[in-house]
C-alpha cells in the first residue's frame, strides 16, 4: 500500500476530476466514470473499482469531488450498506453483477433483516429459506424495512439450518425486489409519516449464487452489515455540490430529494434539541432555573457525545473496521432525544399535544413527542447496544440464556 497524505489524495482527485468532469451527462455516466477511475472507492482492491488505498482515502476523495463541483456515490443502502459487505463478503461472481449497478446509482437497495416475532433479537429470524437445487425458495415476514417500496434489490438474512445453534443456521443473501413472491406493503405510524414497510415472502426464489459468504455464516456477514450502519456507511449527508449546475447535479438534486423523503422526520426523532432555548423564550420560561440547568445539562452531554464520536471517526480514519463504539453513540443518541422529549414536553405543556397550531413550531415540537420513542428503537434497541458494550468493550459475560447451544427447532418453531 502507498503511504499517502490527505494533501496528495486531495490533489490527485481534484487533477483526475478537472479532465473527467463533464455537467452535460448523465449522473449515471458521471458515476460510472467515477468508479473506473478509482476515485469512488479508493479504499477497495484495484480488481474492485479502487486503488489499494488507506480506508480514510474514501471519505478525502468523496469531500473533494463535492467541493470542486462535482457528484460522489449515492445516498442509501446500495452504496452504504450493500457494496461494502458484498465486496468484503462475496463471490467474485456476485461482485461483477451486484458492486456496479449499487455504486452508480442503477438500482435501489433496501435491508430485509428485522421480523415481527424476533424484536432487537436479530438472531432469532424465522423466515426461511430452503435449498432446492441452485435455488433458495424463501418465505417468511420482514419489518421496518426502509424504502422498500421502490427496492430494486435487496440484502438478507434467513434461516436455513434448523438443526444448527441459533446464531449458526442463518444465511445471507441478495434478493430481487421485483420477483414474484415479494409483497410489500407501508406501516402507518403514529407521527403520520410512512417511512417504513413490511414484507412479505411467499416462495420467493434466490439462485445461489447470490448467497453472500458462507451457507449458514450469514450472522457473521450480518454483524458485518449492521457495523458499517452503526458508524459511517449509511450517512444521509448530501454528495454533491449545492452550487454547481448542468444535468449531472439536477439529477444528483432530485435524486437526494426522493431519498429524503423518507428521512424528513428524523430530526424530530433525536428530539430536536437545538429548538429548546427558542421555545423557552417564546414560553416565557427562559429565567427558570430548573429549566436552565437541566438544558445545560443537556448541552454538556451532547458535547461529550460529540467528543466519543471524533473519536470513533479518528479510527475509521487510520484504517480501522467499524467496532463497538458505535454502539455508545448509539445510545448516546437516544439520551439525548429521551431528554430534550422531557423538556419539550415541560414547556410546551398540553400545547404538545396538537398536531397543528397557529405556530409551525409547535406542531414540530407536537411531532418531536411521538417520533422519540423511534431512536432508542431503530438500529438495533438500547438494551442491545448495553449488551455490545458490555461484551466487546468491558469484557463483561454474556447474559444467561437457556437456548444456548441447543439446536433451535427445540427453541424456535412456531
Amino acid at each position: 500500500m502507498t503511504v499517502v497524505t490527505e494533501d496528495q489524495v486531495r490533489e490527485q482527485v481534484l487533477d483526475w476530476f478537472r479532465d473527467a468532469w463533464d455537467p452535460d451527462v448523465s449522473l449515471v455516466e458521471w458515476r460510472t466514470r467515477l468508479l473506473e477511475s478509482g476515485w469512488a472507492v479508493p479504499s477497495w482492491s484495484t480488481d474492485w473499482f479502487g486503488r489499494d488505498l488507506p480506508a480514510w482515502t474514501d471519505r478525502v476523495a468523496h469531500a473533494a469531488i463535492r467541493e470542486a463541483g462535482g457528484v460522489a456515490l449515492p445516498l442509501g443502502a446500495g452504496a452504504g450498506l450493500a457494496a461494502p459487505t458484498v465486496y468484503e463478503n462475496g463471490s467474485d461472481e456476485l461482485k461483477r453483477r451486484v458492486l456496479r449497478p449499487a455504486l452508480t446509482g442503477e438500482q435501489a437497495w433496501c435491508q430485509l433483516f428485522s421480523e415481527p416475532g424476533a424484536g432487537s433479537d436479530l438472531a432469532g429470524m424465522k423466515a426461511t429459506a430452503t435449498r432446492d437445487g441452485d435455488t433458495w425458495i424463501v418465505n417468511g415476514q420482514k419489518v421496518w424495512n426502509t424504502s422498500a417500496d421502490h427496492a430494486d434489490m435487496a440484502i438478507l438474512v434467513a434461516r436455513t439450518d434448523w438443526e444448527a445453534v441459533k446464531h449458526s443456521g442463518i444465511t445471507y443473501f441478495v434478493i430481487d425486489m421485483h420477483q414474484p413472491g415479494v409483497e410489500v406493503r407501508p406501516i402507518d405510524q403514529m407521527n403520520y409519516h410512512h417511512s417504513f414497510m413490511e414484507v412479505f415472502l411467499s416462495d420467493a426464489e434466490v439462485p445461489h449464487g447470490n448467497v453472500v459468504g458462507e451457507v449458514g455464516g450469514g450472522w457473521r456477514v450480518a454483524r458485518a452489515t449492521l457495523a458499517h450502519e452503526r458508524s459511517y456507511a449509511a450517512t444521509r449527508s448530501i454528495m454533491f455540490a449545492k452550487d454547481a449546475g448542468g444535468r449531472v447535479i439536477d439529477e444528483a438534486k432530485a435524486e437526494a430529494v426522493e431519498y429524503n423523503k423518507t428521512y424528513e422526520w428524523y430530526p424530530q426523532r433525536q428530539g430536536r434539541p437545538d429548538l429548546l432555548e427558542q421555545q423557552a423564550r417564546a414560553a416565557g420560561v427562559a429565567d427558570d432555573p430548573v429549566l436552565r440547568n437541566e438544558m445545560m445539562k443537556l448541552q454538556g452531554f451532547r458535547k461529550a457525545n460529540e467528543w466519543t464520536a471524533l473519536r470513533a471517526k479518528a479510527a475509521r480514519q487510520l484504517g480501522r473496521p467499524p467496532g463497538s463504539e458505535g454502539s455508545i453513540g448509539k445510545i448516546a443518541t437516544s439520551e439525548v432525544a429521551r431528554r430534550s422529549n422531557a423538556l419539550h414536553s415541560s414547556i410546551a405543556g398540553a400545547t404538545g399535544m396538537l398536531k397543528e397550531t397557529d405556530d409551525p413550531v409547535d406542531s414540530v415540537v407536537a411531532e418531536v413527542l411521538v417520533s422519540t420513542p423511534a431512536q432508542s428503537i431503530a438500529g438495533g434497541t438500547d438494551e442491545i447496544q448495553h449488551n455490545i458494550i458490555g461484551e466487546n468493550i468491558l469484557g463483561l459475560p454474556k447474559e444467561p440464556a437457556a437456548d444456548r447451544g441447543m439446536p433451535y427447532r427445540e427453541v424456535g418453531r412456531p
